[in-house]
């Protein structure tokens, strides 16, 4: 693994203002990865349009296979995390997505002194299909999340 996007930090708090543009766009209702250690998301049932920032380590998979799973019943489902595109869940997942955004330059964290030492993105399953089979992709940027290209 490359250690420029290694981290030993897994609970990364969602940036106010980006969790507020992503908000204002799909009106989330559910949160499955709440800032509290006995709340498991991963076992019930999410609602209708869910945000998820999951903690980003080796659970990171079986997140992304769920939002996979809750968006195969008809729901959104909309995810902040790690850029990893060599990862096994990247191509089986998020490859199936309805939407990639990939921020231009690095993520300031809430809980961070720093911006993250790792690329994101922000990840869409919606009920509407991919083009082509294919996501639509784009990048945005870090501060105003707004589409530099698409």
């Amino acid at each position: 693994m490359n250690v420029h996007f290694m981290s030993q930090k897994l609970d990364w708090q969602t940036p106010d203002d980006v969790y507020g543009k992503l908000n204002a766009e799909f009106n989330f209702d559910f949160d499955p990865c709440p800032h509290n250690p006995t709340f498991d998301g991963l076992s019930i049932d999410w609602k209708e349009s869910n945000f998820v920032n999951p903690p980003y380590g080796r659970e990171i998979p079986r997140w992304i296979k769920k939002g996979y799973e809750e968006h195969l019943k008809g729901k959104t489902v909309v995810f902040l995390i790690p850029s990893r595109t060599d990862t096994r869940w990247f191509s089986d997942y998020i490859l199936q997505a309805t939407e990639v955004r990939f921020f231009k330059g690095r993520l300031h964290f809430d809980n961070a002194k720093t911006s993250a030492p790792f690329p994101s993105m922000v990840v869409v399953f919606k009920k509407e299909s991919p083009n082509n089979g294919m996501p639509k992709f784009s990048l945005i940027d870090s501060k105003s999340c707004a589409i530099v290209k698409a």
